[in-house]
Protein backbone atom coordinates (compact mmCIF):
# COMPACT_ATOMS: atom_id res chain seq x y z
CA UNK A 1 0.00 0.00 0.00
CA UNK A 2 1.43 3.34 -1.05
CA UNK A 3 1.50 6.21 1.43
CA UNK A 4 2.00 8.93 -1.20
CA UNK A 5 -0.99 11.07 -2.16
CA UNK A 6 -1.56 11.56 -5.86
CA UNK A 7 -3.00 14.82 -7.15
CA UNK A 8 -6.73 14.78 -7.86
CA UNK A 9 -6.21 15.78 -11.49
CA UNK A 10 -3.96 12.77 -12.04
CA UNK A 11 -6.51 10.41 -10.54
CA UNK A 12 -9.38 11.85 -12.59
CA UNK A 13 -7.37 11.48 -15.82
CA UNK A 14 -7.26 7.73 -15.22
CA UNK A 15 -11.06 7.38 -14.92
CA UNK A 16 -13.36 6.20 -17.69
CA UNK A 17 -15.51 8.86 -19.38
CA UNK A 18 -18.61 7.66 -17.49
CA UNK A 19 -16.85 7.88 -14.13
CA UNK A 20 -15.56 11.36 -14.99
CA UNK A 21 -19.20 12.43 -15.47
CA UNK A 22 -20.08 11.01 -12.05
CA UNK A 23 -17.14 12.78 -10.43
CA UNK A 24 -18.15 16.05 -12.06
CA UNK A 25 -21.75 15.68 -10.82
CA UNK A 26 -20.50 14.90 -7.31
CA UNK A 27 -18.15 17.89 -7.22
CA UNK A 28 -20.91 20.17 -8.50
CA UNK A 29 -23.23 18.94 -5.75
CA UNK A 30 -20.53 19.63 -3.14
CA UNK A 31 -20.06 23.13 -4.52
CA UNK A 32 -23.78 23.84 -4.44
CA UNK A 33 -23.88 22.79 -0.77
CA UNK A 34 -21.04 25.14 0.08
CA UNK A 35 -22.84 28.03 -1.66
CA UNK A 36 -25.95 27.74 0.51
CA UNK A 37 -27.11 31.09 1.87
CA UNK A 38 -26.15 31.83 5.44
CA UNK A 39 -29.05 31.47 7.81
CA UNK A 40 -30.35 34.68 9.20
CA UNK A 41 -29.14 35.83 12.57
CA UNK A 42 -30.96 34.94 15.75
CA UNK A 43 -33.67 37.45 16.51
CA UNK A 44 -33.76 38.69 20.06
CA UNK A 45 -36.48 41.27 19.81
CA UNK A 46 -38.51 39.16 22.22
CA UNK A 47 -36.14 39.91 25.09
CA UNK A 48 -37.99 41.28 28.08
CA UNK A 49 -41.42 40.32 26.74
CA UNK A 50 -42.08 37.88 29.57
CA UNK A 51 -41.72 40.51 32.29
CA UNK A 52 -45.49 41.02 32.25
CA UNK A 53 -48.19 39.55 34.46
CA UNK A 54 -49.57 37.11 31.88
CA UNK A 55 -50.84 33.67 32.81
CA UNK A 56 -49.24 30.64 31.20
CA UNK A 57 -52.26 30.23 28.91
CA UNK A 58 -51.99 33.84 27.76
CA UNK A 59 -48.29 33.35 27.11
CA UNK A 60 -49.06 30.25 25.02
CA UNK A 61 -51.50 32.24 22.91
CA UNK A 62 -48.98 35.05 22.49
CA UNK A 63 -46.29 32.55 21.45
CA UNK A 64 -48.60 31.18 18.75
CA UNK A 65 -49.30 34.71 17.51
CA UNK A 66 -45.57 35.53 17.40
CA UNK A 67 -44.77 32.31 15.50
CA UNK A 68 -47.51 32.86 12.95
CA UNK A 69 -46.64 36.51 12.47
Amino acid sequence: MSTSVRPLEELVRELSPQLKIEVQAFVESLLSKSNQPIRRKLRQDWAGMLKTDHTSIELQHLAVEWRNG
